[in-house]
């Protein structure tokens, strides 16, 4: 087969797949879902094969391990998580006025002259942008609740994606083998090389920084809310989500924490500073523990 022939059929496969997806997104999700799940828990059945446990009780007993931990974090979490989060866009307003005014306390009189002089009103204008901030908060979540789209997504997700995961997991390596079947023999070695690297590099990835943001968005939610901090579940979940991106997670979510804290612990500094205090420790155990394992 030329070279030319070669690009027309693979371009065509391609091209071919792009218009399927394109067809069928609206109910890809929870297939991709139940792939992405299948390809993260199959090096744990290989783990409970070589201890001689069969593949098909191996496979049944992760997933139901994992809709286990799954349901029950669903069951306890959400309903909190749900209500903190709709109480914090109720308090954004006066939240961010206190803080203000606290700022205003301190300022020094150099600033707070040329403030006067400016004639601008800064503390009602951060009101006016967090009251619309706050507005926006709820109706996004009111979307995301209330939308019948969403709740067909989710239910589908979890009912469609354990049973996707259960028969790509116990076959999957029937289906690399088959995979493997289809390689040009003069060129196997070689891709077999490339996608073990690919594996590598890409799983190890994933799954690291997957297992640091599980961690970090743990530690934090459970550590600010043994603190008393108000919204605390809701800032250390965001917070360990954002671990992903470098530094995002600790700046935003300890901006938000220690500025929830100044407005309810004032003039307790210890409680100020313990809220401070567990983002430092968090980054410490990111950044000589977690990441480097």
């Amino acid at each position: 087969m030329t070279l030319h022939r070669q690009v027309l059929i693979w371009s065509a496969a391609l091209a071919a797949l792009i218009a399927v997806m394109w067809l069928l997104s609206a109910i890809l999700l929870p297939f991709i879902a139940g792939l992405v799940l299948a390809y993260f828990l199959d090096p744990v059945a290989d783990a409970l094969e070589r201890y001689g446990l069969p593949r098909l009780a191996a496979t049944g007993l992760i997933l139901l391990t994992a809709i286990l931990i799954l349901t029950t974090a669903l069951v306890i979490l959400v309903p909190v998580l749900n209500d903190q989060l709709a109480r914090f866009a109720d308090d954004l307003p006066s939240l961010i006025e206190s803080l203000v005014a606290r700022c205003d306390e301190f300022a020094p009189l150099w600033m707070k002259e040329l403030a006067a002089n400016s004639g601008a009103n800064v503390q009602g204008s951060i009101t006016e942008v967090a009251g619309k901030a706050a507005g926006w908060i709820v109706s996004l979540l009111s979307s995301i609740l209330s939308g019948g789209m969403a709740l067909v997504n989710l239910l589908s997700l979890m009912v469609v994606t354990p049973i996707v995961a259960f028969y790509l997991l116990v076959d999957w390596d029937s289906m690399i083998a088959k995979v493997d079947s289809w390689l040009p023999r003069d060129h196997a070695d070689v891709l077999r090389q490339l996608a073990r690297q690919i594996d590598a590099a890409m799983a190890g990835f994933i799954r690291g920084q997957g297992s640091v943001c599980l961690l970090l968005g743990a530690f934090y939610a459970v550590a600010l809310s043994l603190a008393g901090l108000k919204f605390g579940l809701a800032i250390g979940l965001l917070a360990g989500f954002l671990t992903f991106i470098p530094y995002a997670g600790a700046l935003i979510g300890g901006v938000l924490a220690i500025g929830v804290a100044l407005v309810q612990f004032w003039p307790d500094y210890v409680s100020i500073l313990m809220i401070a205090g567990i983002f430092a420790l968090g980054q410490f155990i990111e950044g000589n523990f977690l990441s480097p394992k």
